[in-house]
């Protein structure tokens, strides 16, 4: 295999060195493997990463390495990476984020070792509107991913009686993620508060199960109900993003059926997925996050009840 080299990708010559480059030393899983899972994985990856703006996460020496988030789109990136201007909290007034519409753009990208996708919830030029309501479920050891199925049941019993269709994905780490897709008109400040509500009214009925605070002293034997990520300046985890742990495991959407067999049979295995799993699943059964992109919805104006 050559140590670098040029793809042409949709037209455009993308340079790409360090081919060989073990990122994942565990599964002997090269820079060049990333590159190939990116591009294999892009037909459904790449309607999720349009116009939507997205922070590097970068492992130049792989996943056992240093890592450090870049926020501003490098200035050396070629003229066809589209950015998406956000404002800033900081004094510097504007961040110019890169956003990912080409699958040239993806492939540099990775060239860059960016081997983790972290999106903004809002798609530019609308960056006041979230396209959905997100919640991380994050256990707290010795709780684990099963233990985050049991909630995720509960929180869609929630959403079902407020005719709300909700969508399950595997974190590609230790928890599972819940989306809400809106795609619509509501702001920031609608969906964090709802989100919120729901975590504190299920954290009340399940108090042994569900902790809603961010302190990270109380989350011990429980599941961490993130309401947080619903904020203009948060990006979480894109779908079919790769995670840097020991093995290339994958951010996979799942179907309900699935969370549900999981959590009867209590092996977390079940949705534990890498790269060729993943690809295998598209192959299948198609983009099981599909309709996050489609349906949409409105949030209730009555109250949120706590266990649906």
């Amino acid at each position: 295999m050559p140590k670098q080299g040029v793809l042409e990708v949709d037209g455009k010559q993308v340079k790409v060195t360090n081919l060989e480059k073990v990122l994942y030393p565990a599964a002997s899983f090269t820079k060049a493997d990333v590159i190939d899972y990116y591009i294999a994985i892009s037909p459904v990856l790449l309607p999720h990463l349009k116009n939507r703006p997205i922070s590097l996460k970068r492992y130049p020496d792989g996943v056992e390495g240093f890592f450090f988030y870049e926020k501003r789109c490098p200035p050396g990136r070629p003229d066809w990476v589209d950015t998406a201007r956000v404002s800033s909290r900081r004094k510097e007034g504007f961040i110019d984020y890169c956003v990912m519409n080409e699958l040239s753009a993806l492939v540099w990208a990775a060239n860059l070792a960016d081997l983790e996708l972290h999106t903004f919830l809002h798609r530019a030029p609308k960056l006041e509107c979230p396209d959905f309501v997100v919640f991380d479920l994050d256990p707290g050891p010795p709780a684990d991913l099963i233990n985050c199925c049991e909630v995720a049941l509960l929180l869609q019993k929630v959403f079902d009686g407020l005719d709300l269709r909700s969508f399950p994905k595997t974190s590609g780490s230790k928890g599972l993620q819940l989306y809400v897709p809106l795609n619509g008109r509501t702001r920031y400040d609608s969906t964090k508060a709802f989100a919120r509500a729901v975590a504190q009214n299920l954290e009340r009925a399940h108090p042994d199960l569900v902790v809603s605070k961010m302190q990270k002293s109380l989350r011990k034997g429980k599941v961490f109900v993130d309401w947080s990520q619903n904020d203009d300046h948060k990006t979480t985890v894109c779908v079919y993003s790769l995670r840097a742990k020991e093995h290339p495991t994958v951010s996979t959407p799942v179907s309900w059926e699935e969370v549900t067999a999981a959590k009867k049979k209590g092996d977390p295995g079940l949705l534990t997925f890498e790269t060729g799993d993943v690809l295998q699943r598209v192959k299948e059964r198609g983009d099981l996050f599909a309709s996050v992109l489609a349906v949409k919805q409105r949030l209730p104006k009555r109250a949120v009840a706590g266990d649906g």
